[in-house]
């Protein structure tokens, strides 16, 4: 797998290549690009890049003083998109909303298209089900003891947590492979409780989302309808506060859309990169 030394340490990233339109595609914690495996497959002339950020999925550990706040992870993704020189990039977003603070902090040049897909946005960071665990995770030993709950199925499949997350179910060799870094090591738990614990107070966030609406370029904004971790109204919001935004609501959907709809994500996504001039470059052989 590539990798690429950043300011806060090197992280490791896939990337399809091609010349394609270029899509940068996010992950929530404590997760992978493994998230998006159903739907890249189904984008063939886009350049898919996916990177492993430092939200606990991590295999590679970070700087112990590394800035791994919400804040500071979109600034590494910005950091990150920048060094592998990507422009005219349409950001992918799913469960972590934390890649809009690029805007807020003026630093989305790069980004031609925004893509909400179920996510954190306004006051939701973390989402209320995942509060519990960041309360654990500022616990001495919370994380290790959240690594070793996950093996266990009543706990990994329960609907108030993890389990929630999917209508169809979370196969476990994914699973074990999200929480397999930080169950092996004490730095990337070091890194996993940074991030988890680093939501701003609410006046913060709100103060942040009035920001994005400088953001005048396409947003393709797409909730599911039986989430329970984003409300659906937030749908509806983001939409109206980005001046381009447009919503699509994906109906027998949780919050990872990739997992439970992949097929009607990667038409969604792709009739929004045609309307806004992003066409898929075929192999001519």
């Amino acid at each position: 797998m590539p990798q690429i030394a950043l300011s806060s340490g090197t992280i490791d990233y896939q990337d399809t290549g091609g010349e394609g339109p270029v899509l940068v595609f996010c992950h929530g914690m404590p997760m992978s690009g493994t998230q998006w495996r159903k739907v890249v497959p189904l984008l063939n002339g886009y350049r898919c890049v996916l990177p492993t950020l430092p939200m606990g999925g991590h295999r590679r550990p970070m700087h112990p003083d590394a800035d791994l706040s919400q804040r500071g992870i979109a600034l590494l993704l910005g950091e990150f998109i920048e060094r592998l020189g990507l422009d005219d990039v349409t950001l992918v977003l799913n469960d972590w909303g934390g890649g809009q603070f690029l805007i807020s902090e003026g630093r989305a040049q790069r980004v031609a298209r925004l893509v909400l897909v179920a996510c954190e946005a306004f006051d939701n960071f973390p989402p209320g089900p995942a509060r519990a665990a960041a309360a654990v995770c500022r616990v001495p030993g919370g994380v290790l003891l959240l690594t070793r709950l996950m093996r266990v199925p009543w706990f990994r499949n329960d609907p108030r947590g993890y389990g929630g997350m999917s209508l169809r179910g979370i196969p476990d060799e994914v699973l074990d492979g999200w929480f397999a870094p930080a169950a092996q090591s004490r730095a990337v738990r070091r890194d996993f409780a940074k991030f988890a614990t680093s939501a701003p107070r609410r006046a913060t966030l709100l103060a942040w989302s009035e920001r994005l609406r400088d953001f005048d370029r396409p947003v393709l904004v797409v909730w599911a309808t039986e989430d329970r971790l984003m409300p659906r109204e937030h749908g509806r919001r983001l939409a109206e506060l980005y001046p381009q935004g447009r919503l699509v609501e994906i109906a027998d959907s949780s919050t990872l859309v990739p997992e439970d709809q992949p097929e009607r994500l990667a038409e969604v996504l792709t009739d929004f990169l045609l309307r806004t001039g992003a066409a898929p470059v075929r192999d001519a052989s």
